[in-house]
């Protein structure tokens, strides 16, 4: 089970990583993305810089719900962007980044789901300062 909550964790980080350079290097199909939302080139820099902290976060252990959490967010924009504004392809991809995404998010939400009593504890201490 450890072998596998690993995988979990390094699956949706290596994604997010392996995506950084197209997002940070100006790419043609990030640049194409980003642009046909309307928040080129501002979102595309800062959806990276989000996606490296998320990373980061996965690959600590300790830090694993925050980096799920964080991802969680990230992807279902990124889902929820290809499924009503881009479509499933971009510029011939065969759906690859959105299948990407869509891992991601699973994974991430299986974290989240894996750390529930760390997350109920911490929404309990948020609530009880307010």
């Amino acid at each position: 089970m450890k072998t596998f909550n690993l995988l979990v964790r390094l699956i949706p980080a290596i994604i997010m990583l392996q995506t950084l350079f197209f997002k940070f290097s100006g790419a043609a199909e990030s640049v194409y993305i980003f642009s046909s939302i309307g928040i080129e080139p501002w979102g595309r820099i800062g959806t990276g810089i989000l996606e490296l902290v998320a990373s980061l976060l996965l690959l600590l252990d300790r830090q694993t719900l925050w980096g799920a959490l964080l991802g969680i967010g990230l992807m279902f924009g990124a889902v929820v962007t290809h499924l009503f504004l881009l479509g499933i392809e971009i510029m011939g991809d065969g759906g690859q980044l959105f299948f990407m995404a869509l891992a991601t998010l699973i994974c991430c939400t299986w974290l989240v789901y894996q750390r529930r009593e760390q997350l109920r504890v911490i929404l309990n201490t948020a609530l009880k300062t307010i």
